[in-house]
């Protein structure tokens, strides 16, 4: 029997993920120090490229200190080019991660120029490529930013959705680049949890373990989290040219698909036929009939979180007409109902259950009181009810009474959005 075949578990090396980092030109730039600190704790190793632009924002000397590795600044490197290569450079990694990535540095990969370093390697890589933009507002918002996007995603390139705040021109809007640890967050989830990797390979505690962040704290509270909504209507056929409905504009619903997106969640949307824009970062799914969503929300499941706001018609036609019934000077023979399924109450029963169970009710009286017939017959967690008596069904704002088994509390007036907002800071507090 030969020696040394059979090695513990414990004494095998693991070898760690390689992240090739390279880092574009602007203020975020300074973020990059603190990603490469996360990057080095989460036990992978990491090789920068910085730009000439990014240069002019953080130093070699820092990203060498801090990765323990050669920064590679040029492409015209006698050494570099003769030990290396710029084409082994990023063939040698795991993932390439552009981090911040400029306006400049998109455009330029959307039409495949190579003209320095960063820009070639990008081209003559085969290695998966994540980019995390970074830019004014009316630069991420301009019609070119936004086809240079659908043009690297249509490439395979992963785009990470930037944040919205104040930015350092003082503007405020989408455009920020996301804190390290949310760009940390979707390393770790391309890679597949290395970390634990590098536990299982005995190569011991992080050197980094301990060390200060060089940059605050942004909390994302439902990151890692998936959120299942439902918003709109369902049109439920008579012919095919009429159909039962409930009125719904869907706004509520996508405004709160959008707030749980913005919170870090991975949102499914089950959208019955309204005519709203995708929310940025929300996975979409398009329905018409009642029994269409029921298959979409089940289809999505598991989900930790679950908020039923579509107004799911009760009824649909027995049977459907296959041509357009015509109108003889007569009523039509009566239309015979058969009943839609309960979509909130049969998620409660679902064996893969949402942890939090959300239905909408909209009420026109005695809010409350049906409201909390409804939360107790449905066997949900939540109700969000609203009073439909005014102007609510296609208007921007909403009135809401929360109702919970122990107890309930009302929003007055205000925008769907804020609603929105506040219910996903509410569930973020209820998960925590």
């Amino acid at each position: 029997m030969a020696l040394g075949l059979l090695v513990p578990k414990s004494d095998r090396m693991v070898k760690p993920k390689h992240i090739l980092l390279i880092i574009g030109g602007g203020i975020a730039a300074y973020k990059s120090s603190e990603l490469i600190r996360l990057i080095r704790k989460a036990g992978m190793t990491v090789r920068c490229v910085l730009t000439e632009s990014g240069a002019q924002f953080v130093t070699p000397m820092t990203l060498a200190a801090l990765s323990e590795n050669e920064v590679h600044t040029t492409l015209w490197s006698l050494k570099d080019e003769t030990e290396m290569g710029h084409i082994q450079l990023s063939r040698e990694a795991d993932l390439v991660v552009i981090c911040p990535a400029t306006a400049n540095l998109l455009a330029k990969m959307a039409g495949g120029i190579a003209d320095d370093l960063a820009t070639t390697l990008l081209l003559a890589t085969d290695t998966q490529v994540m980019a995390v933009p970074a830019m004014n507002v009316r630069m991420w918002q301009h019609a070119a930013t936004q086809r240079n996007i659908a043009q690297l995603k249509a490439d395979g390139i992963i785009v990470m959705q930037p944040d919205e705040g104040t930015m350092a021109c003082g503007e405020f809007g989408p455009g920020r680049l996301p804190e390290p640890e949310a760009v940390m967050a979707e390393i770790s989830a391309l890679m597949g949890s290395p970390s634990l990797a590098v536990q299982e390979s005995g190569l011991g505690r992080n050197p980094l373990d301990g060390q200060p962040a060089f940059a605050p704290d942004r909390h994302r509270p439902l990151r890692g989290k998936h959120v299942l909504i439902t918003a709109g209507p369902t049109h439920e056929p008579i012919d095919p040219v009429r159909y039962i409905a409930n009125r719904s504009s869907g706004r509520q619903g996508f405004a709160i698909a959008a707030a749980a997106a913005e919170a870090g969640a991975q949102v499914t949307l089950v959208a019955g036929p309204v005519h709203l824009p995708t929310p940025t970062g929300v996975t979409r799914v398009d329905v018409e009939t009642a029994l269409e969503m029921e298959k979409a929300v089940h289809d999505a499941l598991p989900a930790e979180i679950a908020i039923m706001v579509a107004a799911v018609a009760d009824w649909r036609a027995d049977s459907q007409s296959g041509q357009k019934i015509k109108k003889k000077g007569a009523a039509p023979e009566p239309l015979k109902l058969t009943e839609n399924p309960d979509i909130l109450a049969g998620l409660a029963r679902h064996a893969q259950r949402p942890a939090l169970l959300i239905g909408f009710a909209a009420e026109t009286e005695k809010v409350t009181e049906h409201a909390q017939a409804k939360l107790a017959k449905k066997g949900c967690d939540w109700i969000v009810a609203n009073d439909v008596s005014g102007d609510v069904m296609g208007g921007t704002d909403n009135s809401v009474h929360i109702i919970t088994k122990s107890g309930s509390e009302i929003w007055e007036r205000l925008p769907k959005a804020e609603v929105a907002r506040r219910l996903v800071a509410k569930i973020s507090e209820e998960i925590a």
